[in-house]
C-alpha cells in the first residue's frame, strides 16, 4: 500500500505533462521484420525524452489479428508476438520510468477481436454458459430471421450486425464485422475489465487512453435510429444510460493507483464533456474531442471542405473558455486516425513554417498537449496513387460505402488520398537512408513516404531552424510558462480569416501569441489589450519581424518582468 500512497500525492502530474503516442507497427524495427517492434521502441526512447516528452502513450501491443492494427483484441493479458513479448514490454516501461518519463496504455473495451476466446465461447450459447451475455447477440427478425435486429450502422461504413452460424443468431459490431461489441450492461463483463486494468496497473503503467469510451453503453431495447444513410442508431450508444455509472465503477479501479485516464469520445461538445471530466465529480481525467478537426470538412476528413479557420478559433475558444477552472483539456493536432495536419490544415510548399505555425497554435493553449509520432519533424500525407496500396480496413469500409452512393472509383481515390487513416501509419522516417532508418527489411510492412530523404529525424537535429528543434524549444518554453499551462484564454478577431491571435493570462503573467494561418502575407493586428512594447519577443518562425506577418509566421510574446 505504501508505493499506492507515494503515486496518490503528485496525482494530477499529467496537467503539466507532454505526451508522445507511439503507433508501435511503425515506430522502429528492432529485430528486421519489417514491423515495429518492443525493441526498436526501447532503443528510441531517449529521443522521446530528448523533444521534452514527459510521458508516451502506446496504441494497442496486445495480441490481435491486426485487422483494425491492435484495437481488435484477441488476449488482453499477452504482447503481440509481432511485437515482441512481456518481458520486452516490462523493459520499456521500466527504461521509460528510469528516464523520467510515465505510461499510459490503450484500453480498448467497447469491443474485442472475434478471435478472443470470449467470443469463441459467447457463439456457442447455452443458458448455462457463462459467456453467453458478454457479448451483443440478438435474433433475426421476419420468417426466416435473416432481417437484422434494427437498422444501426456500423461506425466503419456499412451494417452493424452480423449473422453467426455458430450460434444462429446475429451479433453488434459498431466498428468492422471482426469487432464485437463487449456487452458492458452485463456485471460479469465489467469485473473483466476491472482485473485488465488492475494487471496493468500493479505492473506499474501510468494509466490508459479509452478507446470509443462514450460507446459503451447502449440504450435497452436497442431501438432503431433516426433513417439517416449513415451513423444510424448513433443517438442509442453515443453517451448512453449507464455510461457514467459504467465510468464510474473503473474510475475506482484507477484512483487506487492515483492512475490517469483520457477517454476518446466522437461527437461530444465541450457542455457534455464537463459530465465526464468537471473535477467536481469526474470519471475520466481528460477527454480527445473532435470539434477541432472538423475545420476542413463535414464531421471528417472523409466530406472535405476549404479550410475554414474562423471556424476552428470558435471550437478552441468554446473548449478553452468552457473548461477553464472545471476541467482540463487534451490538445491534439494528430494520431493514428487522422491524417497529417501539415496536408489539412498546413501547406505542404511551406511545411515547416505552417508546421512551427500549427505547434504554436495548440501548444500554447491550457491543457495536455498529446504530440504523434513523426508530427515533430513535419511528416505529410503519403502519396497513393492507386486503391491497393492502402491497408486499412476503414479505407476500404469508405470505398465500398461511397460506391453504393454513386462516387466514381477516381472521386473516392482522391478523397482517401486526402482522408484516410494510412496516412497517418507509414512508417517513422529516422534518416535518409534505407527505408527511412525504419527497418533493415528489405520490405517494411508497409510503405514509406518517398519525401523521407528529405524529411526524417537525423536531419532535423543537425539544422537548428528544423521543425523538431522548434518543437523542443517551444516545449521547452511552455514547461516554464505557467500562463501557457494554466491561463485563461482571450481569443482577439474572432471573425479574422487569416489571422489566429490570442493572449494567455495567469496572476501577473501575460503572454500574447499571433499567427498567421495563411500563406498570403498579412498586417499584424494588436488589439488594444495589449501594448506590444511592455511585452518581449521570445519565440518566432522567422528570424525578422516586421509590421507584415510572412507566411505562416507565428510569434509569442512575453510580458517584461
Amino acid at each position: 500500500m505504501a508505493e499506492r500512497t507515494t503515486k496518490r500525492v503528485n496525482k494530477d502530474w499529467w496537467k503539466e505533462a507532454v505526451f508522445y503516442q507511439v503507433w508501435p507497427r511503425s515506430f522502429a524495427d528492432g529485430n528486421g521484420d519489417g514491423i515495429g517492434d518492443l525493441k526498436g521502441i526501447y532503443d528510441k526512447l531517449e529521443y522521446i525524452k530528448e523533444l521534452g516528452a514527459d510521458a508516451i502513450w502506446f496504441s494497442p501491443l496486445y495480441v490481435s489479428p491486426q485487422k483494425d492494427y491492435g484495437y481488435d483484441i484477441a488476449d488482453y493479458y499477452n504482447i503481440a508476438p509481432e511485437y515482441g513479448t512481456m518481458d520486452d514490454f516490462k523493459k520499456v516501461l521500466n527504461k521509460a520510468h528510469l528516464l523520467g518519463m510515465k505510461v499510459i496504455m490503450d484500453l480498448v473495451i467497447n469491443h474485442t477481436s472475434n478471435e478472443h476466446k470470449w467470443f469463441l465461447k459467447s457463439r456457442k450459447g447455452g443458458d448455462d454458459n457463462p459467456y453467453k451475455d458478454y457479448y451483443i447477440w440478438r435474433k433475426g427478425k421476419g420468417k426466416d430471421g435473416k432481417r437484422f435486429p434494427n437498422n444501426w450502422n456500423s461506425t466503419f461504413p456499412g451494417d452493424g450486425w452480423q449473422y453467426d452460424e455458430v450460434r444462429k443468431e446475429y451479433y453488434l459490431h459498431l466498428f468492422a464485422i471482426e469487432q464485437p461489441d463487449l456487452n458492458m450492461d452485463n456485471p460479469k463483463v465489467r469485473e473483466e475489465v476491472k482485473n485488465i486494468m488492475r494487471f496493468y496497473l500493479e505492473m506499474g503503467i501510468d494509466g490508459f487512453r479509452e478507446d470509443v469510451i462514450t460507446f459503451i453503453s447502449k440504450r435497452k431495447g436497442l431501438p432503431n435510429g433516426f433513417p439517416l444513410p449513415t451513423a444510424r442508431g448513433m443517438e442509442h450508444y453515443v453517451n448512453g444510460p449507464n455510461i457514467h455509472k459504467y465510468l464510474a465503477e473503473f474510475r475506482e479501479v484507477l484512483d487506487e493507483y492515483g492512475a490517469v485516464t483520457v477517454g476518446e469520445a466522437p461527437l461530444i461538445n465541450a457542455k457534455t464533456a464537463l459530465k465526464y471530466i468537471d473535477e467536481k465529480n469526474k470519471t475520466l481525467d481528460m477527454m480527445f474531442h473532435f470539434q477541432h478537426m472538423e475545420a476542413d470538412c463535414m464531421f471528417i476528413s472523409w466530406f472535405k471542405l476549404p479550410f475554414n479557420l474562423v471556424k476552428l478559433k470558435k471550437v478552441y475558444n468554446r473548449w478553452q473558455e468552457k473548461l477553464y477552472n472545471r476541467a482540463w483539456n487534451a490538445l491534439f493536432l494528430e494520431n493514428h486516425d487522422q491524417p497529417r495536419i501539415i496536408s489539412r490544415y498546413g501547406s505542404e510548399k511551406f511545411r515547416e513554417e505552417s508546421g512551427k505555425a500549427l505547434a504554436c497554435m495548440y501548444l500554447c493553449q491550457s491543457g495536455t498537449p498529446f504530440i504523434y509520432q513523426g508530427q515533430e519533424i513535419g511528416m505529410t500525407n503519403y502519396p497513393f496513387k492507386e486503391l491497393d496500396e492502402f491497408v486499412d480496413v476503414n479505407t476500404f469500409a469508405f470505398y465500398k460505402l461511397l460506391r453504393k452512393f454513386g462516387f466514381s472509383h477516381k472521386n473516392i481515390l482522391n478523397k482517401a488520398r486526402y482522408a484516410a487513416r494510412d496516412n497517418a501509419r507509414t512508417p517513422m522516417q529516422w534518416n535518409d537512408g534505407k527505408k527511412a532508418g525504419f527497418t533493415t527489411a528489405e520490405k517494411p510492412w508497409f510503405s514509406v513516404n518517398p519525401n523521407y530523404t528529405e524529411i526524417n529525424v537525423e536531419e532535423s537535429k543537425k539544422r537548428p531552424d528544423s521543425l523538431l528543434n522548434f518543437y523542443k524549444k517551444l516545449i521547452a518554453f511552455r514547461k516554464e510558462s505557467k500562463a501557457l499551462i494554466f491561463g485563461s484564454f482571450h481569443l482577439y478577431y474572432k471573425r479574422n480569416k487569416r489571422l489566429f491571435i490570442y493572449e494567455k493570462r495567469y496572476e501577473n503573467d501575460r503572454v500574447f501569441v499571433v499567427i498567421n494561418l495563411s500563406e498570403k502575407p498579412t498586417k499584424l493586428k494588436v488589439p488594444s489589450e495589449v501594448n506590444l512594447q511592455d511585452f518581449e519577443l521570445s519565440i518566432s518562425n522567422y528570424e525578422q519581424n516586421t509590421n507584415i506577418l510572412k507566411p505562416y509566421e507565428c510569434r509569442i510574446y512575453t510580458l517584461r518582468r
